[in-house]
């Protein structure tokens, strides 16, 4: 610790919430939101980014490894997870710039030890670095599924570029707990802001001060043999370095990536935005023709060179991409020209095409109920908001970069850093008895698959409690069914599973599976008659 604050100062604590250092402050407001400054070189920003944020990166390490473990129960396939971790990474190094690496040094010097079994701290702080592309290099876990739109001209009510994103990357409830609004002044490239989370050194939302904006949406991905450039490094390289959707795209074609990624890149200079679409081995740049002035994007490609390509194809069949990417084209055709308000309320619409109930938590909404943040950016006035918890629920906090930057200058942290007159209020649903039910459901969710997983007995009394919760929700009745049928109980079983099927179920794959339980069941049924007779 000396060694640290020798070189970047020591962290002064002015509140719980509140504490300050030479080159940063890190500040919790009002709606629970840190907001994290830092300045200078890349050594002296990730010091001081570490120091300030210690408690905060000790709590999401715990939260990644403990859902990682979550995922790779087995004691004996932790090992094997942590012996794939190091030889997929074992290139990693030679594909990040040295500047975020050195970031990355610093952030990691304050990291605890308690995870050396996975990797010494700063190996460990770059492998986390490819998180988002982790959910593609083991076999596309539901780590990823995002949902945006940019607006401009006869969409917009001002005709001005209007974006909006969810950010659907779930890696449990306490990952998501403390969201990070980082502004960052660094000694090379343009001043920039990113919803992150503490130890994040890439970017997966964020605007800089030239109105140049970038969200990510994951595509479909073969099995990488190793890393390579991390899409949040890139598109934090992106998002420091360009001031236009040209200069973007120079950046990202210099980039080698391990995994397919979407990139929407919204552009104050050039007033429009475009998707560059990266995979290993393919390069695309969509852009909306005939002065279309609306782009949508959720976890497909849509440029020429992944028209035939058959991860898309496959991704555009069988997933709930493009059942979103149609929802929110028909509530923007529906609703009048859009506002920061009216892009709320899409970013938290939780109903299916034509508006049929989903139920809760279902992956074919725009609205999961599982986002980590989602954001709004009106880049021509350099203005962006972003979600409080509970996911999108909570208010819009407002940010005027120009006003944060010129605050942070004068170091006057006494001035709220947000623009409170122009926050968006919390969804009321989030204070609804049905809202509150829905969180017990998700806990009783976990408790039920481990019960199946483990072969612990449930009462017939929570198993009904357990659907009438989320009676719309097919997963509700697939998983009793998973249950029954773990018990021997056939033809119980085969009656949840027929109901999950008349849901709006969400994948190809989901629907597969549930056709084949109701097949086994209907031969194990018949078979069980036979003995018992």
């Amino acid at each position: 610790m000396a060694e640290r604050t020798s070189f970047v100062g020591k962290r002064t604590r002015i509140s719980a919430e509140f504490y300050m250092m030479p080159h940063g402050k890190l500040h919790q407001n009002d709606q629970g939101l840190w907001e994290l400054y830092v300045s200078g070189n890349p050594l002296t920003r990730g010091l001081t980014n570490g120091i300030l944020t210690q408690e905060l990166l000790f709590q999401q390490e715990a939260a990644f490894v403990d859902k990682l473990h979550e995922l790779v129960p087995s004691p004996f396939r932790q090992r094997i997870l942590r012996g794939f971790l190091r030889f997929f990474n074992r290139r990693l190094i030679d594909y990040v710039p040295d500047e975020y690496k050195t970031e990355i040094f610093g952030i990691s010097q304050s990291a605890s030890n308690t995870y050396n079994y996975i990797a010494p701290p700063y190996q460990r702080l770059l492998y986390f670095h490819g998180a988002h592309d982790l959910g593609h290099a083991l076999r596309d876990l539901a780590l990823v599924g995002c949902s945006s739109f940019a607006a401009w001209g006869r969409h917009t009510a001002d005709g001005r570029l209007l974006i909006g994103r969810n950010f659907d990357f779930y890696v449990g409830d306490a990952f998501s707990s403390e969201k990070v609004v980082a502004f960052i002044r660094p000694d090379q490239g343009y001043k920039h802001a990113m919803v992150t989370w503490a130890g994040m050194v890439g970017a997966v939302s964020g605007m800089n001060e030239k109105g140049l904006t970038v969200t990510i949406n994951a595509g479909k991905s073969d099995l990488p043999y190793k890393a390579k450039t991390p899409i949040s490094l890139l598109t934090r390289e992106i998002l420091q370095y360009a001031a236009t959707i040209d200069e973007a795209i120079q950046i990202a074609r210099q980039r080698e990536v391990f995994v397919s990624e979407a990139i929407m890149v919204g552009s104050a200079a050039d007033r429009k935005a475009v998707v560059i679409e990266v995979s290993p081995k393919k390069f695309g740049v969509y852009e909306v023709e005939n002065n279309g002035e609306l782009l949508i994007c959720t976890n497909h490609f849509q440029s020429e060179p992944y028209v035939t390509d058959k991860n898309n194809v496959r991704q555009m069949e069988e997933s709930h991409s493009r059942y979103r990417f149609e929802r929110m084209n028909e509530l923007i055709a529906a609703a009048p020209p859009l506002t920061p308000e009216a892009a709320a309320s899409l970013l938290r619409n939780r109903e299916g095409v034509n508006g049929i109930p989903l139920g809760y938590g279902n992956e074919k909404a725009i609205n999961q109920l599982l986002a980590h943040h989602a954001v709004i950016f009106q880049p021509e006035d350099r203005l962006l908001w972003v979600s409080a918890n509970p996911y999108q629920l909570g208010a819009f906090v407002a940010y005027d970069l120009k006003t944060v930057f010129s605050r942070m200058d004068t170091m006057s942290m006494s001035l709220p850093l947000d623009e409170a007159g122009l926050r968006i209020l919390e969804d009321p649903f989030m204070h609804t008895d049905t809202f509150a039910s829905y969180e017990i459901f998700r806990q009783q969710t976990r408790t039920l698959e481990a019960a199946i997983a483990d072969g612990v007995q449930i009462d017939d009394t929570v198993l009904a409690d357990f659907v009438a919760r989320n009676p719309e929700f097919w997963k509700a009745h697939f998983l009793v069914g998973e249950y029954l049928k773990k018990c021997g109980r056939y033809h119980e079983a085969l009656r949840y599973f027929r109901a999950a099927i008349h849901k709006e179920v969400t994948t190809v794959p989901d629907r597969r599976l549930i056709e084949k339980r109701i097949k086994q069941c209907e031969r194990w049924s018949k078979v069980k008659e036979e003995v018992e007779k």
